[in-house]
């Protein structure tokens, strides 16, 4: 008996919508990090990209719990001297709250070139409308 090894050409691919709606970030990322990489898939691979395109919409109406509002920050450098700039979550959810999710689930993929092809099958938008209506997304209930 030989264990399955999936490929490119033998991965199938499907479309989930995911609505954010009073959702808690950090739940919600790693359900949607788990579709994107295909973990749940019996013909998971780890070192080839079988996991699924993922929509995630209302960013803008996800739940965290405790003082995160105020004391979650998010760190930039501009790698210069006194460069650093940091900004709470409470800002960045004011400003571009699909920035929230994408970073929640960017930080649980794979940090290499394989990660980087699984991230560009996400896709977050703030309110109801999305543009991949095309492809008939199934709806996914975070849970």
């Amino acid at each position: 008996m030989t264990t399955y090894m999936a490929n490119k050409n033998t991965v199938t691919r499907k479309w989930y919508l995911v609505d954010a709606t009073g959702k808690t970030l950090g739940r919600l990322a790693t359900q949607v990090a788990d579709l994107l990489r295909g973990k749940g898939k019996p013909t998971f691979t780890p070192h080839v990209d079988c996991g699924d395109y993922v929509i995630v919409i209302n960013a803008e109406k996800i739940h965290v719990t405790g003082k995160k509002m105020q004391d979650k920050m998010y760190y930039n450098h501009s790698q210069y001297p006194g460069g650093l700039r940091a900004v709470n979550l409470k800002t960045v959810l004011e400003k571009t709250p699909e920035k929230v999710v994408e970073r929640a689930v960017k930080g649980m993929i794979p940090h290499n070139k394989l990660g980087a092809d699984i991230y560009r099958k996400l896709f977050v938008y703030v309110g109801e409308d999305y543009d991949q209506k095309a492809q008939k997304p199934e709806p996914f209930e975070v849970k």
